[in-house]
């Protein structure tokens, strides 16, 4: 074997980005085929990709709130907070494709949703939207339901807060902080106390407040939108996969992850 023979591929812009395997991913299944296929699939494979950074950031948070790095805490959700910017606009792209253009390959989607995507369930887990209900959605030993699973029993980014003001010397109730994590996050008048203490007193953590409730906010127009956008392609219609498409996502709507930071706007 020569010695040029023996040596590494040099590393490329190619090589190091997977390209060309990123590049083979979008596979239109409708005849032709249809023009905007390749769009719906690109702005979807995009979306799972900030999904998968958004969680590696939320949980770069929650380390940060364990360590009481309030300044790493506020430039981490000033990330995340411009991520979700980029998600609320792709959905102007998404609205260039009309009715009929997206019922030209509709029907090719059967079953496939939205609906689905364990890692936007895995996110809405993370930050304290827990069910049951979604882990059955996924087949015992698929990936997806691993995900939740393990989800499932992490503490939520509310729980990681909570230790982060108790680490500051914030009075938070110790049945807050020893609640089940498995549970979904529910309003506390205790911890409402605490928070108007927050806002009062500590004008530095009450920043960061403020930030957890522009990502409750963006996180709520980034809903918004979705629920407009598809009612404006498929109005009333049943969703792909059978779901209740527009009339389902509107019961998302106006439910903050962070009710106690929502909760306390009128006492200050």
């Amino acid at each position: 074997m020569s010695l040029s023979e023996a040596s590494p591929k040099p590393l490329t812009y190619a090589s190091y980005l997977k390209v060309d395997e990123l590049l083979a991913l979008q596979q239109p299944l409708s005849e032709g085929p249809e023009h905007d296929e390749t769009l719906f699939i690109v702005i979807h494979q995009v979306y799972e990709l900030w999904f998968k950074q958004v969680l590696h950031e939320l949980r770069f948070l929650a380390s940060a709130f364990r360590d009481g790095d309030a300044p790493r805490a506020l430039a981490t959700l000033k990330r995340v907070l411009t991520i979700l910017k980029t998600l609320v606009a792709q959905v102007d792209i998404l609205e260039t494709i009309t009715p009929v253009s997206f019922n030209s390959f509709r029907a090719r989607l059967e079953s496939a949703s939205g609906f689905q995507s364990a890692q936007f369930r895995e996110l809405e887990f993370l930050l304290g939207k827990k069910s049951e209900a979604f882990v059955r959605h996924y087949p015992e030993g698929s990936a997806g339901r691993g995900r939740l699973e393990a989800a499932a029993r992490e503490p939520t980014l509310w729980d990681a807060f909570l230790r982060f003001l108790a680490t500051w010397g914030l009075p938070v109730p110790a049945a807050a902080l020893e609640r089940d994590v498995r549970e979904p996050v529910a309003p506390d008048p205790a911890v409402q106390a605490v928070l108007l203490e927050v806002y009062r007193e500590h004008p530095a953590l009450a920043m960061v407040c403020e930030r957890m409730v522009d990502f409750d906010e963006g996180l709520q127009e980034w809903r918004y939108r979705h629920v407009k956008m598809v009612e404006r392609t498929i109005g009333s219609k049943p969703g792909t996969g059978g779901s209740e498409g527009a009339e389902y996502l509107k019961q998302t709507l106006f439910q903050p992850v962070f009710p106690d930071l929502w909760a306390i706007r009128g006492e200050l």
